[in-house]
């Protein structure tokens, strides 16, 4: 009987197309998978060398994305024993989070359409994500 090979719930993609920066690229998809669920605290996430042979990138590329997100609070790197997901900070009180959620929801709503994508389009994808989310955590 084969033994069944490895997936890790979380792996770094980049698009050359967005003309978004590698570094930025990988942050924003540490803090997606958080979102998602995907990622929780204690989630340890590939070695800097890991990473960057993975995608063939510059190793400073990466460590500049963890680096960032050290100072941030997101990551924490324990010396020798890796990077991990950092315990997040509670949640905003609730007029703050319906301020930041109204602006991130502008801007984001404002770039797709830039884009030519319109709202339903958004809304749908939204819904296929959270679907795969749901589906990878319950299988």
């Amino acid at each position: 009987m084969p033994l069944p090979s490895f997936q890790p719930a979380f792996t770094f993609r980049l698009d050359a197309h967005t003309g978004v920066p590698v570094y930025r690229q990988l942050i924003d998809q540490v803090l997606a998978a958080i979102a998602r669920g995907v990622l929780r605290t204690g989630d340890q996430l590939p070695t800097v060398r890991q990473v960057a042979v993975d995608l063939t990138i510059n190793p400073n590329t990466v460590l500049r994305a963890y680096r960032e997100m050290e100072i941030r609070g997101i990551l924490d790197t324990q010396q020798g024993a890796g990077t991990f997901i950092a315990e997040q900070k509670s949640p905003a009180p609730p007029e703050e989070r319906q301020r930041q959620l109204a602006q991130l929801a502008g801007e984001f709503i404002a770039r797709a359409g830039s884009l030519g994508l319109t709202l339903a389009e958004l809304l749908d994808h939204l819904h296929a994500l959270e679907q795969g989310t749901e589906a990878r955590r319950n299988p």
